[in-house]
């Protein structure tokens, strides 16, 4: 019997080696209404720029090979049994720390909007802190789970953790991309405590970072405009606020029912990032409370069933799996959503599923692939060893 053995078993409807096809069908909902979201938020923009070549399905176009593409390696990884990741959790962590250092060398990352987080493949972009997040939780669902007799312990078991998880939070911030490393350091927090790691050390960890985060906010004249502006939007209605004030503009406009699919008014060259980091408030406006609920909603079911899947893994490291995609692709809607309605201060997260954007996309679908294994083959693992 594994040490998971006293966990209840499956419930009715949830069988052993079967994945979750609730999950599945939530994120193909997901996925294929992010490609309508990203036409209906981006055509007029695409006609009236040269580089789109003025064609205003240029970003529908590549949305939807996005999207296909992740959907297609979503299912592969579905089908491919996560215990045979194991070797490979190391070096794949090691590569991403490797490609995160390569964009410090001046010329060899794309440079957007003063941060410098992509490589350019021919004519697409690649982010190499999406896999790294990836890389994280399969690194540490690995190492947790070889050493789980020493996680108790402050040298062995947690301090080795904080140091990977701050050599890969400092690369990452180095772009800059604060966002990010949020969703990092959470995630790898949340792995950890779940795997036994104590409480106090986290939180030691915690308050000793506070500072660093502050100094990180404030001391940067664009975050600590974009905080001022997050306290008070209508000081600031054309610069740090504008953002914002566009936004609730949006949904106010929605009301109940919304304005209608492809009708909203916002994404027309008021509301910046329309497409991606703000398609949420161009949602919200077309399809009013209702699509903004259905949405939420679909987003906090597939967190309950990811957790779900990892009470009924057998193993932990198929446990530790679980719970660090569900929190990742949880944690990225949470925060998306909270910046769009003026929760929290704006940072660059985009929505998992509807954003326009390769990296983050395919990032979301390996994810959720790796849950659906998890669910598929972990609980296959608990008939097992019953």
């Amino acid at each position: 019997m594994s040490e998971l053995g006293n966990i209840a078993q499956p419930k009715t409807g949830t069988l052993a080696g079967n994945f979750d096809m609730t999950i599945l069908l939530i994120v193909v909902v997901l996925s294929c209404l992010g490609v309508v979201m990203v036409y209906s938020a981006s055509a007029v923009m695409a006609m009236e720029q040269a580089r789109c070549n003025h064609d205003s399905f240029f970003f529908f176009k590549r949305q939807g090979v996005f999207v296909t593409m992740g959907l297609i390696a979503m299912v592969v990884t579905m089908f491919y049994d996560y215990h045979k990741l194991r070797p490979f959790a190391m070096p794949l962590l090691l590569g991403c720390i490797v490609l995160l250092s390569l964009l410090l060398v001046p010329g060899l990352g794309h440079s957007a909007n003063g941060s410098v987080r992509w490589f350019r493949l021919g004519g697409f972009s690649f982010q190499p802190s999406e896999l790294a997040k990836l890389s994280l939780i399969l690194y540490l669902a690995h190492s947790l789970t070889k050493r789980k007799e020493k996680i108790g312990g402050f040298l062995l078991g947690f301090l080795p953790y904080t140091v990977m998880l701050v050599v890969l939070l400092g690369l990452i911030l180095m772009e800059p991309d604060l966002g990010s490393a949020v969703v990092v350091g959470t995630v790898g927090a949340t792995i950890m405590f779940v795997a036994g790691v104590k409480f106090r050390y986290l939180l030691l960890a915690a308050i000793t970072g506070g500072p660093l985060l502050y100094m990180a906010i404030v001391r940067v004249p664009y975050r600590r405009e974009r905080l001022l502006a997050f306290l008070n939007p209508w000081a600031t209605p054309d610069t740090s606020g504008y953002q914002i004030i566009q936004s609730q503009i949006a949904f106010d406009s929605g009301g109940f029912w919304g304005q209608g699919l492809g009708q909203g008014i916002q994404k027309l060259f008021y509301l910046p990032e329309a497409h991606t980091d703000f398609i949420f408030s161009v949602l919200g406006e077309e399809l009013g409370f209702v699509g903004v609920l259905a949405v939420a909603g679909m987003f906090l079911a597939l967190v309950l069933l990811g957790l779900r899947v990892a009470l009924h893994t057998a193993d932990a490291f198929g446990r530790y799996l679980a719970v660090g995609t569900t929190v990742l692709v949880g944690l990225e809607a949470f925060l998306n959503i909270a910046v769009v309605l003026g929760m929290l201060p704006p940072k660059g997260m985009a929505l998992p599923f509807i954003s326009y954007g390769g990296s983050s996309l395919m990032c979301c679908l390996l994810a959720v692939g790796l849950l659906l294994s998890v669910s598929r083959y972990g609980e296959r693992e608990v008939e097992k060893n019953s």
